[in-house]
């Protein structure tokens, strides 16, 4: 029995050793990458200040979900609290004690908003510039426009922090980070975005942030990085499993602008931002249904 004892004491010694030998790898090596300085692309984007570009931008800002995140003050707060991921603080973007627009010179913004990146090259922790790396730049100069427009509001706050879960799924799964700077091109040449109509293209443009929930395909699934607790993603695509084909384009206007689908049901927005998309004009939902409509018809969960 003492043997026993002995043995098991020290088989559980070294699993602690083990543990804690593997959580400081974890720590270590995430914290080369949140740390890991980038040299951006220097984008000239000249910022205008007239009346009809900080209007489009705050447009802009509404549909695209910043407004949604950062407050309708723009005076930020806690986006998401989760201990399998960490904290998701929106910063607070104005001029005022705590906010970023105090300091922030243009081509900081862009370095931001573009690349994920802050001033001094380090990447922002969760913030999508995946979705709006693809952001024309006149449509950029908008945003920013508004963005510096906005009055002052003084709201101190911390930073965005990963807890050690999110830090070792982050290590452990390849597919996933919480650093969206690590996705993006920044040596190839930006694409051009298409012109403002009512095409494919343009839909294409305008729905950057559906794949973040429902995949590259549309074609939904399960979240990745997301909490547990949230509910996978529906197909949107014209395949097998998705509600779309049974749905006029009239119907998704709606559903956008209500948050009820046809059949009256609720389109919950702490799941599906239809809030923030509700801000798009009719011609710009068009564009949205003719790019669902041009996807490959695929089956439910084929991300």
């Amino acid at each position: 029995m003492k043997k026993f004892i002995k043995r098991s004491g020290i088989v559980l010694t070294a699993l602690a050793a083990l543990i804690i030998v593997l959580l400081i790898v974890v720590y270590f090596q995430t914290e080369a990458r949140l740390t890991k300085v980038y040299a951006p692309p220097t984008d000239a984007l000249t910022i205008p200040d007239d009346a009809e570009s900080i209007a489009n931008g705050k447009h802009i800002f509404q549909y695209r979900g910043c407004e949604a995140c950062h407050g309708e003050q723009l005076e930020g707060k806690v986006y998401l609290e989760d201990p399998a991921v960490g904290k998701v603080i929106a910063g607070n973007l104005t001029r005022g004690e705590g906010g970023y627009g105090a300091s922030f010179a243009d081509a900081d913004w862009v370095a931001a908003i573009r690349y994920g990146l802050r001033p001094d090259g380090t990447p922002l922790l969760f913030m999508p510039s995946t979705e709006f790396y693809y952001l024309s730049d006149d449509d950029l100069a908008d945003v920013i426009a508004y963005i510096k427009s906005v009055p002052p509001v003084d709201h101190i706050q911390p930073t965005s922090s990963l807890s050690l879960t999110g830090r070792a799924i982050m290590t452990l799964v390849p597919a996933i980070t919480f650093v969206p700077a690590e996705l993006i091109p920044m040596a190839d040449p930006r694409p051009v975005a298409p012109e403002a109509e009512v095409t494919a293209e343009y839909g294409a443009y305008l729905s950057m942030s559906c794949k973040v929930c429902h995949g590259l395909t549309m074609s939904g699934g399960v979240i990745p990085g997301m909490p547990s607790d949230w509910p996978p993603a529906p197909n949107i695509t014209f395949g097998g499993g998705s509600a779309l084909p049974t749905w006029t384009e009239q119907d998704f206007i709606n559903a956008l602008r209500t948050g009820f689908t046809p059949n009256k049901k609720e389109l919950r927005a702490q799941y599906m931002p239809w809030n923030s998309y509700k801000f798009m004009s009719d011609d710009e939902l068009r564009a949205v249904w003719l790019y669902l409509q041009s996807l490959p018809e695929l089956g439910y969960g084929n991300r």
